[in-house]
């Protein structure tokens, strides 16, 4: 007899093998997208309602009903629990057919599995992904927050991990705003792809029945219907697309950790961590380890390998549908909520964080970091740059050698490596100074920074975050 709590029974003269059926099956995950096809699928019944295929009354009995299983997934904790479905598309045909009887089988109409599984999928995505960017809105006001707290801070720049230049401490917060801010603008571009109807196209060959895929569109809030069925089924270009840029947007959060992990150890001492934000060692008593930080660090990786599996999956398949699209769920689903908790560990970390101002001016004031700002003062003077180069470089030789740093010099002694350098050296060569040289747009100057963190705090004062 063939399987009636299937969608495609008939063909069937017996059952499929049980390994198969567990393997074949994806209700255990993809019962996510319950919300999103039952919305579709409403607006689906309203399109085949519209076409002449269900009277006014049956119409009525399938949206009141798929509107009572959509409360009861939201009342019942035990809802999904212990089924036998195929997937969550055959589920939610099978309960409204116990639900309202024989009229729940026309919900079918016109559309396939395929069209239903890429219309949901959509509608679920591009939902979460609006929500994924209030994450990252709210991790920039944490950024924001940090900078704001430490505004005078300065900190040693770094190249190559060796001591560069010194930066504000808001400075190098907002070098990760701007990063969020990109991260943002990819994020919302993919939801311009994703927000395109696939819902009429069938199982590959476009809809048998006249429905006005345009008003279904307008329903469900798409900006606009695909324009070729068999591309429309076989299409998962937005949920690469959302991973892929779900993958960048952990490695800055990565980065970001790498950094913290680094400025937080013992060796550099620059920042620390609060208890909240760190555990211990089930050995050694004195350990207080950066696992918040490591754990960002470390989930960035499922997310890159999400991307690679999905790029991979669709890389040979044949138009159109193929079982192999079943694939992109989970990497999907496990995207989302490992990009989620990361943005909100990563502004927890941020709130409790304390920047070491001592050690970190401390820092920035030795290792020579201001050896720039000397062969610039030499350019100033008329020296050609290649040349000041080279006679800092031998000051920066001769100061290491007597244990000084270049402003600890006296004037006579740095004269002996250029006859242009006069009495004004000193005040060049102070910390306050080449940090206020820095003044261009998006340099590390007091001045710059203070306006580009009332540009960023404007910024987000200008967007709604719930």
């Amino acid at each position: 007899m063939p399987d009636t709590q299937k969608l495609w029974g008939g063909r069937f003269t017996s059952g499929p093998d049980e390994t198969f059926t567990e393997f074949n099956n994806s209700f255990r995950f993809d019962r996510r997208l319950f919300a999103a096809d039952v919305e579709a699928s409403i607006a689906h019944a309203a399109a085949i309602h519209d076409a002449g295929v269900l009277s006014k009354a049956e119409f009525s009995r399938i949206k009141s009903g798929l509107e009572k299983l959509l409360k009861r997934s939201r009342q019942e904790s035990d809802f999904f629990d212990n089924r036998d479905a195929e997937d969550v598309h055959s589920f939610i045909e099978s309960e409204l057919v116990k639900l309202i009887g024989d009229t729940g089988k026309k919900l079918h109409t016109g559309r396939s599995r395929n069209d239903q599984v890429a219309t949901a999928f959509r509608l679920w995505l591009r939902e979460e992904t609006r929500s994924l960017i209030e994450d990252v809105r709210r991790l920039q006001q944490a950024f924001v927050a940090a900078a704001e707290r430490h505004e005078k801070a300065v900190l040693p720049g770094y190249t190559h991990l060796q001591r560069a230049q010194p930066v504000l401490w808001a400075h190098w917060c907002l070098a990760y705003f701007e990063m969020l801010r990109r991260d943002v603008d990819r994020l919302q571009n993919s939801i311009e792809r994703t927000n395109v109807l696939p819902l009429g196209s069938g199982a590959l060959a476009g809809s048998g029945f006249p429905v006005d895929r345009k008003a279904v569109a307008k329903r469900l809030g798409f900006a606009r219907v695909s324009e070729n069925s068999l591309d429309a089924v076989s299409d998962r270009d937005f949920a690469i697309e959302f991973v892929g840029a779900s993958a960048l947007l952990m490695v800055h959060l990565s980065r970001m950790a790498e950094d913290l992990i680094i400025y937080c150890s013992t060796e550099f001492g620059l920042v620390e961590l609060s208890d909240a934000v760190s555990s211990g060692s089930s050995l050694m008593p004195q350990k207080k380890n950066p696992d918040a930080l490591e754990l960002l660090r470390g989930k960035a990786g499922r997310v890159f390998g999400h991307h690679t599996a999905l790029l991979s999956v669709m890389k040979g398949i044949p138009l159109a549908y193929n079982k192999d699209m079943q694939e992109d769920k989970e990497a999907v689903f496990d995207t989302v909520d490992t990009v989620r908790i990361c943005l909100r560990t990563s502004a927890i970390v941020l709130d409790n964080l304390t920047v070491n101002e001592e050690a970190t001016r401390k820092a920035a004031a030795t290792g020579f970091l201001n050896a720039t700002d000397l062969a610039d003062y030499l350019v100033k003077k008329g020296v050609p740059f290649r040349e000041a180069h080279e006679a800092v470089g031998r000051a920066v030789l001769g100061a290491m050698a007597d244990g000084e740093e270049l402003n600890e010099l006296t004037v006579a002694e740095l004269k002996e490596y250029s006859e242009k350098i006069g009495g004004d050296v000193s005040a060049a060569l102070e910390l306050e100074q080449v940090l206020a040289a820095r003044n261009v747009v998006g340099g590390t100057s007091p001045r710059r920074v203070a306006a580009a963190l009332r540009a960023a705090r404007k910024y987000l004062e200008g967007i709604k975050i719930s």
